[in-house]
C-alpha cells in the first residue's frame, strides 16, 4: 500500500506547477519544461515519488527542494510563491518531515533559509501582503513543530528577524503587523519555555566554537529592516554552499571586512516597487553600517563582536572547569515515548569526547541516540561540519535585541517598538527563569533594568504600565541578583507616589501604588527588604520609608477616600496578613506537630502522583516502547496552539529531565555584616543603631571630613588613633560620602599613609592602565591643584605597576601614560576644550607618547585601544557631569556595588522576622485602619478594617506586645461611641449606629480572646462597661449582686429612676412636659418606636458582646493583666466632680467578683483589694450605698476565702477594717454586717483558729450587736491612716509579735494594734486579784464597796476599756444598736456556743465577754419605750448609769443616728415585735451562759488533756478551779446577775433561777475561800446593790419578789459555803456586809413580802452559824466571840427583837444601846413558819403558767391573736437543758402590720427544764460536806 503522504506531495506539485504554467500563458512567455529550472526539478521529483513506497525512503530535502526553489526565485509572482509556501506549510503541519530522519536537519535548515530569503515579483500591496502573511505562517509552523528543534542558531535568528521586520514596517497594514506580533509572541514563548533544556556553554567552548557557528550577534542598529545578524564565519558559509542546491548568494565574507557589492540590496523606497526586496538576506549586509551613518548611537553600544564575546566570557566564568572541558555538543535525536510527541533533538554533553573536543575529527563522535539507547551516526554530517540545533546563544541574542528595543534614549526606537520589546520581554520572563543563566543575567542587571527605570519617567501610560509589569516579573524572580536595582526601583516608585507635580496623572500614582502592593504580596518580600536594606549600613531604610509613605498615604488630606488610600492600607495590611498567617501556623504547629507530619507525607504523595499524570501525556504506559515507530510516522502532527505548549511537549520527550547544575546547589552566601545566615533580632538592632550613627557620621564628614571621623571615633565605630586601612575601607564602601570630601582627605598631607591604604583597596590586577585609572578616578573627585594630582597619580601608578608585574620600563612611564589618559579624556569630552581645538586623533595621541616608555615606545595596539575606549566612553569625574552622562556614571557605580559582596541579597524563609516587622508597622497600620474605619461608609471596607484590627490583635498577642494591644483596644473603644455619648442618648445612638456595634463586638471579642496581654486598655474597656451600666444596657445578671439582708439574697445596683436622682427636679420635668410641642409629646409618655427599636438593638448587641465573660474568664488571665484589670476597676473611686456612687459600687462589685473568680491565686492580689476596701470603709465619713456594698463585699470575700489556708489569716485580719470604720458609719451598716457575720460563722467557724482572729470577730459582733465602741487603738489608727498612704498593710500583720514591730513608723499596723489590744483586754489567768491590777483591770478595794453601792459601773473608762470586776457591767461605752443586728449576732453567738467543736481555748474567754456585752445590750428590752420611732435601737441603760454629761452626748448621737443616709431598713414595721424579740434574746443569752457555765469544767479538762498529749509550746491550759473561776465562772455569773436586774419581770425571774442553779452547781464545790469571797464581792453584792434601784417602777410586786429571791439566794450561798468562808481573814467584813444588805432590803419594799422573808433568812443563817460554833469563843468572858457582839450590834439596828426570839437563853443584861432600835414596821410571823423548801415556789406562780394576762404584758400583740398552745416537752430537772435544744418558742401569727417585711417573731419562752425547777435544792445532787443539808433541822 502506497504511503498517503506521497499523494499529498504529488497533489501539491500539481497545484504549484499548474499555477506556474497558467502564469506564463497569461504573460505570453512560453515555458520549456526542460529549460525552465523550476518545472524541471518538479518533473524530476515526480519520477522519484513514483518509484518509492513510503515518503520516508527519500531525504526530506528531495521533495522540499523544488518548492523551496520556487520560494527563492526572484522571477515568480506573489501568488505562485504563496502557493509554494502553502505547500511547505502543509508538509510541516502533516509532519511529512520526520524529525527522526537523518536528513531532517538539513531539510529544515534549507527551508528556513529559503523562506527567510523569499523573493517574488510584487503585484499590488494587498496581494503582496498575503504572501508576507504566508511567510509568517510558515515560519511560525516551522519553529513550533517538533522538527523545528533541528533549526540552527542562525536560522532561528533569521526567522525572528523576518518577523520583526514585518512588525515594524509601518507601511504594511495593521492586520499584518499585528499578525507578525502574535507570531513573535508565540516564538518567544517557545524559545524561552525551552530555556531549561539548554545548558550554558562553558568558557573554553564559547571561545573556540562560538565564532564559527553563532556569530549572528545582532546589534541594535537601524532596526527598520536593517537588523543584522552579524556575518557568518567562513566555515558556515562553506558549509551552506556545499549543502544548498544553488550557488551561494549574498554571503558576507567577514563581520568587519568589506561587503560584496551585489549583496547590498536595499529595501526599495516604496512597496509599489517589487516587494521581493523584502528578503531577510538584506539584513546581513547591513551589519556593517559605517560609523558615519549611525555616529550618534555607536558610541553608546559595544561595536565589535569580540567584545560581545568577552561579555559572555565574563558571564560564564562561574562555571567550573570540568564542565567546560566536557561541553562538546552532541546531537542526540530521541524518539518520544508517547505517540503524540515527536522526538526532539537536544544539546547533550558528550562524555565520550571530552579529551579531543577541539579536533574537527571529534565531530564524527557525535551520534544520535534514540530512546532505546541505539546510537547511529548521522549520514548528513558532511566534511566534519554537523548542523548543531539552536540553543542558548540565539536566546541570548534575541533577549539582547529585545532589551535594545526598550531603550528610550535611542532615537530609532518608536513607541511601538518599545512597547513591542516590553511585551516580548514580559513573555520571556513569564515563560522562563533567567536567573541561572549568567549570560542572560548580565543583560538583565545592566541594560534591561536601566531601560525599565528610564521608562518609569516617560509620560506615556502604556509604556509606563508595561515597564512596571516587567519590573515586577524581574524582581519577583531575580531580586536576589538585583539588590541595588530593586532599591532604585522602589525609590522611583516612592517619588512617583509622593510627587506633587500637577501634570502627573492620577493613574500613574495609582499604578505605582499597585506595584508596591503587588511586590508586598510576594511571600517574605517585605522581610527581605527589611533584612537587606534596613539592616544594611549603606542602603536606605527601604522598609521603614515605604511603611511611612504608605501610612501617610492612607490618610486622605481632603477627607475623601480614594483608591490610593485603600491601596496604601492594603499594602500595610499585607504585612499584617502574612505575619498573622505565620503566627496562626506556629500556633497550629505547636498544637499538633504529629498530625502535621502525617499530613505532610500525604500531601507529598498527592503531588507526586499529580506530576506523573502530566508527564504521561497520553495514556500510553511509558514502559511500552515497542512498535511506536510506525505509529509516530503515520500520526499527523497538529501544530500546537502556542509556543509554551510546544515547549512543554518537547520537555516531556527529554531523557535527562532533572540534571541540575552543581552551581545551583551551593549554599547561599552570607553578607559580612551578619554573624549567621539568619541573625537574631538583637544583632539586627545593633546593626540598625550602628547604621544611625554611621549616617550621622557621614553627614558630618560631608560637611568637614575631620568632624565625621572624629564623631565615629567617639562612638567607637572607627578606632582611635586613626587606623588607615580601616578608614580607607570605610571611604571605599560608604556610597553616601561626598566624593569631593574623599578627594580632600586622601590628598591631605596629614594623611600620607591613608592614600597608600586607599589605593590598596582597589583590585588593579590584570586590568589595563586606563581601566584601572577609570576605577580609581570614579572613587573620588580629583582636586584641581597640580601637586595634589601629581601625588594622587604617582601613588596610583606605583601600585598598578607593582600588582601587574611591571609591564612598563619604569614607574614614570606609567605615570606619564596615566597623565596622558587624563589629558585625552579632557580633550575628547570637555566642551570648553572642544570649542577651541579640534579633538585629538589617534595618531596625535600616539605621537605625544613617543619614547616615553623609558625612551622606548608603548605597544601601539594598546594605545589605539586606550584611545578608542576613552573616545567612546568618557571617564566621568564624580560631581562634574549632568544629564545622561551623570546617569550613566551613577548606573555604573550601582553595577560596581552590585558586583561586590555588598550586593549579596539574602532570601529569607517566610515568617522569620515578623516580630521586628510588626513592631515597626503596627503604629502606622492601626492609625490607618482607625482612620479608614472612621471615615468609610462602605460595609466591605469596614469589615476589612475590623479584620485588620483582629489580625493585629492576634499578632500582638502572639508576640506579647501589650502596648500594641492596648493601643488597638483604645482606638476601638473610641469607635464604640460608648464613652463619648451622654448616658440619656446612649441606647438610641448606640443602637442605631451599626459601626459602633461592630466596634463594640470587636473590643469585647478581642478582650475575651487575648485579655492576657491587655494592660492600659482595661481602663477603656471598664469605662465602656460603666457607660453601659449607666445606660442600663448590661444584662440583668451583671447588675444584681449578693446581699445578706434582702430576703431573696439579691439586690440590684441600679436604683429605680426618680427624676431627682439624675439631677433634675420633678418640677423641672413637669415644666418640660408642659412646654413640649405636640410632636414630641411621646417623650414623657414613652419613647418613640425608633428609640425602642434602637434600644433593643443595643441590648442585643451587648448581649452578644458577653461582657460578663470578662469577669468569669478572668481566672485564666496572666497575673500582670489581672492586676491591671483590678487597677482599672479601683481607679473608679470617689473624686469630687465626676464621681457617681452607683458607678463606684458597680466597679466594686466587678472587682469582688473577679477576686472570687481568682480565689486560687488570691494571695497575689489581696493587698490591692484590701487597700481599696480600706479606703472605702475606713475613710468614709458617712454611710452611703457604696460603703454598704464595700462592707458586704468584705464579708463576702471572707465567707468565700476562709476555706483557703494560705490566705485565711489575712482575710480575717482584714475584717478589722470594719472595726476601724468611724462608729457612726459602722452603726449604719450594722445589719449587713450582722447578717454577714452570721453567714461567715455558719460556713467557716471551723476554719478560724487563732485568738487574734476570734478577737476580731467577737469585737465585731459586740460593735454591731451591742453598739459597743470599737477598740480605741483601732480607731486611733484609723485616724492616722488619713495622713499615711493607706499603709496599714495586712502583710505586716503577719508578724504577730509586738517586739518585732518597730513603732516609730508614724503609723500603726493592724497587728500592732491587735497585739496591744490583747494585752489589755484578755482576761488574765492570774492567781490573785491583785495580779489583775497589772493587766490594766480596775481593782476596786473592799473599802470602796460602800461608796459604790449606787452602781459600781460609774468610774469612767480609761483609754482602754478597763473592766471593773466588782461591777456586773463591763463598763463598755455602748452606743445605739440595731435590734435585728443584735438578734442576728446573738444567733451567731449561740451557733458557736452550742456546738462544742466551735468552742476552743482561743475563743472561750472572748465568747464569755461577748455574751456579757449582749446581756448589757439586751437589758430591759433595750429601753425601746423611749424611742419607739427611732430607726436605731438605743440602749439607754448605759446613759442611765453614766454621769450626767454623757447623756448629752448620747442624745446628740441619737439625733445623728436618725438622719440615715443609706437605704433605711424602716424599723417602724418591726416595732410591734421588738420587745418580744428582746425578751427572746435575753432568755437565749441566759441559756447560753448557763450552757457554758455547766460545761466549762469538762471542756477545760478535755483541753488540758489534749494539750498534755500534744505538749504544745503554746501557753499552758490549766483546768484547775482557780482558772475556771477567773476566766469562766465568775464572768458568767456576773452576766446572769446582771439579767436579774432586768426591768422585765419574766427575764428577771428566769435569770434568778439560772443564777441559783449556777451558784449551787456541783462543779463549784471545788472553789476555795478566796474565790467564794470574790463570788460575793463580784456577783452577789453588786446584784443586791443594783436591785435596790427602782428598776421597774411599773411592776412593783414583781420587784418585791425578785428582791426576796435574791436575798434568799444570798443566804443559801452563804450557808452552803460557810466552812471555807470561815477561814477567810475578812470573814467578819463579809458577814457584816451581808447584814447591811439585810437591813437595806428590810426597808426597800412597799409590801410585807420582804418584811417576812428577810428575818426568816437571817434566822436561818444565825442558827446555822451558831450551830457551827462560830460565835463561841473560849477566850471571852461570856463565851461568845467578838463577832457575836458586832453581829447583834448591827442586827439590833433593824430587828431589835430577833435576838430574844432566837437566843433567849443567851441574852445577857446589857446597857441600853445609845441608838434606839427602829420600831418594827410589821408584825413578824413566828419563826417556825417559813419552810425554806417551800419558799421558792413563789416565782413559779409567775413564770410557769403562760397565762393570758402574762402574755399580754410581755408582748404587745393585739389580743385578737391568741397564743398558740403547744405541747411542752419536759426534761428531767437534773440535766441541764440539752445542748441542741434552744428555748421553745411559741410563734404567734403574723399581724396585719407586718405584711411586706419578713415576719418578725414574737416569742414567749417556755423552757421546760426551767419550769420544772421548783427549788434549788434538788439540783444539788451530792451532799455538802461541812454544812448540814437541811437548814430546817436547826431549831
Amino acid at each position: 500500500m502506497v504511503d498517503k503522504n506521497i499523494y499529498i506531495v504529488q497533489g501539491e506539485i500539481a497545484t504549484v506547477v499548474g499555477a506556474i504554467k497558467r502564469n506564463s500563458r497569461s504573460t505570453h512567455t512560453p515555458l520549456d519544461e526542460e529549460q525552465d529550472p523550476l518545472l524541471n526539478s518538479f518533473s524530476h521529483l515526480k519520477e522519484v515519488l513514483n518509484n518509492i513506497k513510503a515518503l520516508s525512503d527519500v531525504e526530506p530535502n528531495v521533495f522540499l527542494r523544488p518548492f523551496l526553489e520556487v520560494v527563492r526565485s526572484e522571477d515568480t509572482t506573489g501568488p505562485i510563491t504563496g502557493l509554494a509556501l502553502t505547500s511547505v506549510n502543509k508538509f510541516l503541519s502533516y509532519g511529512l518531515i520526520d524529525s527522526n530522519h537523518e536528513g531532517a536537519a538539513e531539510g529544515i535548515e534549507n527551508m528556513a533559509d529559503a523562506v527567510t530569503h523569499a523573493r517574488f515579483v510584487g503585484t499590488d500591496p494587498a496581494s503582496d501582503e498575503v504572501v508576507l502573511m504566508k511567510i509568517l505562517q510558515v515560519l511560525r509552523t516551522l519553529l513550533l513543530t517538533p522538527v523545528g528543534a533541528h533549526l540552527t542558531n542562525e536560522s532561528v535568528c533569521e526567522i525572528m528577524q523576518s518577523c520583526f521586520r514585518i512588525c515594524f514596517e509601518m507601511r504594511l497594514s495593521e492586520l499584518l503587523r499585528k499578525s507578525a506580533e502574535h507570531t513573535l509572541v508565540d516564538m518567544v514563548q517557545l524559545l524561552f519555555s525551552r530555556l531549561p533544556q539548554f545548558k550554558e556553554e562553558a568558557k573554553s567552548f564559547v571561545g573556540a566554537n562560538m565564532k564559527k557557528a553563532y556569530n549572528i550577534l545582532w546589534k541594535n542598529k537601524r532596526v527598520q529592516l536593517k537588523m543584522r545578524a552579524g556575518g557568518m564565519s567562513e566555515s558556515s558559509k562553506w558549509k551552506k554552499q556545499k549543502r544548498s542546491p544553488h550557488p551561494p548568494r549574498h554571503m558576507v565574507r567577514s563581520s568587519s571586512g568589506p561587503v560584496d557589492a551585489q549583496s547590498v540590496s536595499s529595501y526599495q523606497s516604496g512597496l509599489d516597487q517589487h516587494l521581493s526586496g523584502l528578503t531577510v538576506s538584506d539584513s546581513m549586509p547591513s551589519s556593517i553600517s559605517s560609523p558615519t551613518t549611525d555616529s550618534g548611537l555607536d558610541s553608546g553600544s559595544k561595536t565589535t563582536s569580540r567584545e560581545d564575546l568577552s561579555d559572555l566570557d565574563q558571564a560564564t566564568t562561574p562555571l567550573s572547569p570540568s564542565a567546560s572541558e566536557s561541553s562538546a555538543l552532541e546531537c542526540a535525536v530521541e524518539r518520544a515515548q508517547s505517540a503524540s510527541v515527536e522526538s526532539i533533538p537536544e544539546v547533550l554533553e558528550d562524555r565520550d569526547s571530552v579529551a579531543d573536543q577541539s579536533d574537527s575529527a571529534s565531530v564524527h563522535d557525535m551520534d544520535y541516540v534514540n530512546p532505546r539507547g541505539v546510537r547511529f551516526t548521522q549520514s548528513t554530517q558532511r566534511e566534519g561540519a554537523a548542523l548543531i540545533p539552536y540553543g542558548l546563544p540565539c536566546l541570548r541574542e534575541l533577549f539582547r535585541f529585545l532589551i535594545s528595543l526598550t531603550n528610550p534614549h535611542d532615537r530609532h526606537n518608536s513607541d511601538v517598538m518599545m512597547h513591542m520589546g516590553l511585551q516580548l520581554i514580559t513573555v520571556a520572563l513569564e515563560a522562563a527563569q533567567l536567573a541561572p543563566y549568567q549570560s542572560l543575567l548580565v543583560l538583565v542587571k545592566d541594560e534591561l533594568c536601566r531601560h525599565l527605570f528610564q521608562l518609569l519617567s516617560v509620560d506615556r501610560i502604556n509604556l509606563y504600565a508595561a515597564s512596571i509589569r516587567v519590573c515586577f516579573l524581574l524582581l519577583e524572580s531575580m531580586r536576589g541578583h538585583l539588590k541595588f536595582q530593586l532599591e532604585m526601583y522602589l525609590k522611583k516608585l516612592m517619588d512617583i507616589i509622593t510627587s506633587e507635580n500637577p501634570k502627573l496623572p492620577y493613574e500613574m500614582k495609582e499604578m505605582a501604588l499597585e506595584a508596591v502592593v503587588q511586590l508586598w504580596r510576594i511571600p517574605s518580600f517585605v522581610t527581605e527588604l527589611y533584612i537587606n536594606y534596613d539592616c544594611d549600613f549603606y542602603c536606605s531604610n527601604m522598609f521603614e520609608d515605604l511603611t511611612k509613605l504608605l501610612s501617610k498615604n492612607a490618610f486622605p488630606v481632603s477627607g475623601q477616600l480614594y483608591t490610593t488610600h485603600l491601596l496604601s492600607l492594603e499594602a500595610l495590611l499585607t504585612v499584617i496578613d502574612s505575619t498573622e498567617a505565620h503566627c496562626q501556623a506556629k500556633v497550629l504547629n505547636s498544637a499538633s506537630q504529629q498530625d502535621q507530619s502525617e499530613t505532610i507525607t500525604a500531601e507529598g504523595e498527592g503531588s507526586v502522583s499529580a506530576s506523573t499524570d502530566t508527564m504521561t501525556v497520553d495514556d500510553t504506559p511509558t514502559g511500552c516502547t515497542n512498535g511506536h515507530t510506525a505509529e509516530s510516522e503515520t500520526t499527523p502532527i497538529c501544530p500546537p496552539t502556542s509556543g509554551y505548549l510546544m515547549a512543554e511537549k518537547m520537555r516531556l520527550g527529554r531523557q535527562d529531565q532533572e540534571e541540575t547544575d552543581p552551581a545551583e546547589k551551593k549554599s547561599p552566601k552570607k553578607p559580612q555584616r551578619f554573624s549567621s545566615y539568619l541573625p537574631d533580632s538583637q544583632e539586627l538592632n545593633d546593626i540598625k543603631n550602628k547604621k544611625k550613627l554611621l549616617i550621622t557620621g557621614t553627614e558630618l564628614f560631608n560637611q568637614k571630613h575631620k568632624k565625621g571621623i572624629q564623631f565615629l571615633q567617639e562612638k567607637g565605630l572607627l578606632s582611635s588613633p586613626m587606623d588607615n586601612t580601616e578608614v580607607a575601607q570605610w571611604l571605599r564602601e560608604n556610597p553616601r560620602l561626598d566624593k569631593k570630601m574623599i578627594g580632600e582627605i586622601v590628598s591631605d598631607r596629614m594623611h600620607m599613609e591613608l592614600l597608600d591604604s586607599f589605593v590598596n583597596t582597589f583590585q588593579f590586577q590584570g586590568s589595563r592602565i586606563d581601566e584601572a585609572l577609570r576605577l580609581y578616578l570614579e572613587a573620588f573627585r580629583l582636586p584641581g591643584e597640580a601637586p595634589v594630582i601629581h601625588r594622587l597619580l604617582e601613588t596610583f601608578t606605583v601600585n598598578w605597576h607593582k600588582v601587574n608585574g611591571s609591564p612598563f620600563e619604569t614607574n614614570d612611564a606609567g605615570f606619564a601614560l596615566a597623565y596622558a589618559v587624563i589629558m585625552l579624556n579632557t580633550d575628547q569630552h570637555n566642551h570648553n576644550v572642544r570649542k577651541q581645538n579640534i579633538p585629538m586623533t589617534v595618531e596625535q595621541f600616539k605621537k605625544n607618547l613617543k619614547g616615553v616608555n623609558g625612551s622606548k615606545d608603548f605597544d601601539q595596539d594598546m594605545l589605539e585601544d586606550i584611545y578608542n575606549t576613552i573616545k567612546n566612553e568618557e571617564i566621568v569625574m564624580p560631581d562634574e557631569q549632568s544629564g545622561l552622562v551623570k546617569e550613566n556614571y551613577v548606573w555604573s557605580v550601582l553595577l560596581h556595588r552590585g558586583a561586590t559582596p555588598e550586593g549579596v541579597f539574602l532570601h529569607i524563609p517566610p515568617g522569620s522576622y515578623d516580630n521586628d516587622l510588626f513592631s515597626m508597622t503596627w503604629g502606622p497600620t492601626i492609625a490607618a485602619l482607625s482612620y479608614v474605619f472612621d471615615k468609610s461608609l462602605d460595609d466591605t471596607i469596614i469589615q476589612k478594617a475590623i479584620a485588620g484590627f483582629r489580625k493585629c490583635a492576634m499578632i500582638s498577642a502572639h508576640f506579647g506586645f501589650s502596648d500594641v494591644f492596648d493601643n488597638l483596644i483604645i482606638s476601638l473603644c473610641k469607635f464604640t461611641t460608648l464613652s463619648s455619648e451622654s448616658v440619656e442618648n446612649l441606647p438610641t445612638v448606640f443602637g442605631s449606629n451599626l459601626k459602633a456595634q461592630v466596634a463594640a463586638k470587636t473590643v469585647f471579642n478581642l478582650a475575651h480572646r487575648h485579655g492576657d496581654i491587655l494592660r492600659e486598655g482595661w481602663k477603656n474597656i471598664m469605662d465602656s462597661m460603666l457607660q453601659l451600666f449607666r445606660a442600663e444596657l448590661l444584662p440583668k445578671a451583671m447588675v444584681e449582686v449578693e446581699d445578706f439582708v434582702e430576703p431573696n439574697g439579691k439586690i440590684s445596683l441600679q436604683r429605680e429612676e426618680t427624676p431627682s436622682q439624675r439631677g433634675e427636679s420633678a418640677v423641672l420635668s413637669f415644666v418640660n412636659w408642659l412646654t413640649l410641642s405636640g410632636a414630641e409629646q411621646s417623650g414623657p409618655r414613652g419613647p418613640s418606636t425608633e428609640n425602642q427599636e434602637a434600644k433593643q438593638a443595643a441590648l442585643l448587641c451587648i448581649k452578644q458582646c458577653d461582657p460578663e465573660k470578662l469577669i468569669t474568664e478572668s481566672k485564666f488571665l496572666q497575673l500582670e493583666s489581672l492586676q491591671e484589670l483590678m487597677k482599672a476597676l479601683i481607679s473608679v473611686t470617689p473624686d469630687e466632680e465626676t464621681y457617681d456612687e452607683e458607678d463606684a459600687a458597680f466597679c466594686l462589685e466587678m472587682l469582688l467578683r473577679i477576686v472570687l473568680e481568682n480565689r486560687d491565686r488570691v494571695s497575689c492580689v489581696w493587698q490591692t483589694v484590701r487597700d481599696h476596701l480600706c479606703h472605702l470603709c475606713v475613710h468614709a465619713n458617712e454611710s452611703c450605698f457604696l460603703v454598704e456594698r464595700a462592707v458586704v463585699g468584705l464579708l463576702r470575700l471572707a465567707i468565700r476565702l476562709l476555706r483557703r489556708e494560705d490566705i485565711s489569716s489575712q482575710v480575717l485580719l482584714s475584717q478589722r477594717l470594719l472595726l476601724m470604720m468611724k462608729p457612726h458609719v459602722l452603726s449604719r451598716v450594722s445589719r449587713e454586717v450582722a447578717y454577714g457575720l452570721h453567714e461567715l460563722l455558719k460556713t467557716n467557724a471551723a476554719n478560724i483558729h487563732s485568738t487574734e482572729d476570734w478577737y476580731t470577730l467577737f469585737s465585731l459582733l459586740e460593735c454591731i450587736g451591742a453598739g459597743v465602741k470599737p477598740p480605741a487603738a483601732l480607731q486611733m489608727s484609723a485616724g492616722n491612716t488619713d495622713n499615711d498612704t493607706g499603709a496599714q498593710s495586712d502583710s505586716e500583720v503577719s508578724s504577730y509579735h509586738p517586739s518585732e514591730v518597730s513603732v516609730d513608723r508614724g503609723y500603726t499596723s493592724d497587728s500592732e494594734l491587735y497585739n496591744e489590744q490583747h494585752g489589755k483586754s484578755r482576761i488574765p489567768r492570774s492567781t490573785t486579784d491583785v495580779d489583775v491590777a497589772n493587766s490594766g483591770w480596775l481593782v476596786v478595794g473592799k473599802d470602796d464597796l460602800d461608796s459604790s453601792k449606787g452602781g459600781a459601773g460609774g468610774s469612767k473608762p480609761l483609754t482602754f476599756p478597763l473592766v471593773n470586776q466588782y461591777s456586773l457591767t463591763l463598763g463598755q461605752d455602748m452606743g445605739l444598736h440595731d435590734t435585728k443586728s443584735l438578734i442576728k449576732c446573738v444567733e451567731s453567738l449561740s451557733f458557736i456556743v452550742r456546738d462544742a467543736a466551735h468552742v476552743t481555748p482561743e475563743n472561750f474567754e472572748l465568747c464569755v465577754k461577748t455574751i456579757r456585752v449582749f446581756v448589757e445590750a439586751s437589758l430591759n428590752g433595750g429601753y425601746r419605750t423611749h424611742e419607739k420611732k427611732k430607726s436605731h435601737k438605743y440602749d439607754s441603760k448605759s446613759s442611765r448609769l453614766r454621769k450626767k454629761p454623757r447623756e448629752k452626748e448620747a442624745a446628740s448621737r441619737r439625733a445623728k443616728a436618725s438622719q440615715r443616709l443609706s437605704r433605711s431598713h424602716s424599723d417602724d414595721e418591726e416595732d410591734e415585735g421588738v420587745p418580744a424579740s428582746y425578751h427572746t434574746v435575753s432568755l437565749q443569752l441566759l441559756d447560753l451562759m448557763h450552757t457554758l457555765h455547766t460545761r466549762a469544767a469538762s471542756i477545760y479538762s478535755s483541753w488540758a488533756e489534749e494539750q498534755r498529749h500534744l505538749e504544745a509550746a503554746g501557753r499552758k491550759i490549766e483546768a484547775d478551779s482557780h482558772t475556771l473561776w477567773t476566766s469562766c465562772w465568775c464572768p458568767l455569773l456576773q452576766g446572769m446577775a446582771w439579767l436579774c436586774c432586768d426591768a422585765r419581770r419574766q427575764v428577771r425571774m428566769q435569770a434568778l433561777t439560772y443564777l441559783q442553779r449556777a451558784l449551787l452547781v456541783h462543779d463549784l464545790q471545788t472553789l476555795d475561800a478566796a474565790e467564794w469571797e470574790s463570788c460575793f464581792n463580784k456577783v452577789l453584792f453588786p446584784l443586791l446593790t443594783k436591785l435596790l434601784d427602782n428598776i421597774s417602777p411599773a411592776d412593783v410586786g414583781g420587784m418585791e419578789e425578785t428582791r426576796m429571791r435574791a436575798c434568799t439566794l444570798l443566804s443559801k450561798v452563804f450557808l452552803q459555803h460557810l466552812s471555807p468562808l470561815l477561814s477567810l481573814p475578812t470573814f467578819a467584813a463579809l458577814w457584816l456586809t451581808i447584814l447591811d444588805f439585810m437591813d437595806k432590803y428590810m426597808h426597800a419594799g412597799s409590801s410585807d413580802l420582804l418584811l417576812e422573808a428577810i428575818p426568816e433568812s437571817l434566822k436561818n443563817m444565825l442558827l446555822v452559824m451558831d450551830t457551827a460554833g462560830i460565835f463561841q469563843s473560849t477566850d471571852s468572858r461570856s463565851g461568845y466571840s467578838a463577832l457575836w457582839e458586832i453581829t447583834w450590834e448591827r442586827i439590833d439596828c433593824f430587828l431589835p427583837n430577833l435576838r430574844e426570839e432566837l437566843f433567849k437563853q443567851a441574852v445577857m443584861p446589857e446597857p441600853v444601846p445609845s441608838v434606839p432600835a427602829e420600831p418594827p414596821q410589821a408584825p413578824f410571823p413566828p419563826p417556825t413558819e417559813p419552810k425554806p423548801s417551800s419558799r421558792p415556789a413563789s416565782p413559779q406562780e409567775n413564770t410557769a403558767p403562760p397565762s393570758a394576762n402574762g402574755t399580754d404584758r410581755l408582748s404587745p400583740v393585739p389580743p385578737s391573736t391568741p397564743p398558740m398552745s403547744s405541747p411542752v416537752k419536759m426534761a428531767s430537772p437534773e440535766s441541764p437543758p440539752s445542748l441542741c435544744q434552744s428555748p421553745l418558742i411559741l410563734q404567734p401569727l403574723a399581724s396585719p402590720l407586718q405584711v411586706g417585711v419578713p415576719p418578725m417573731s414574737l416569742p414567749i419562752i417556755l423552757n421546760p427544764a426551767l419550769i420544772e425547777a421548783s427549788s434549788p435544792v434538788p439540783l444539788l445532787s451530792t451532799p455538802r460536806p461541812s454544812v448540814p443539808t437541811d437548814p430546817t433541822e436547826v431549831k
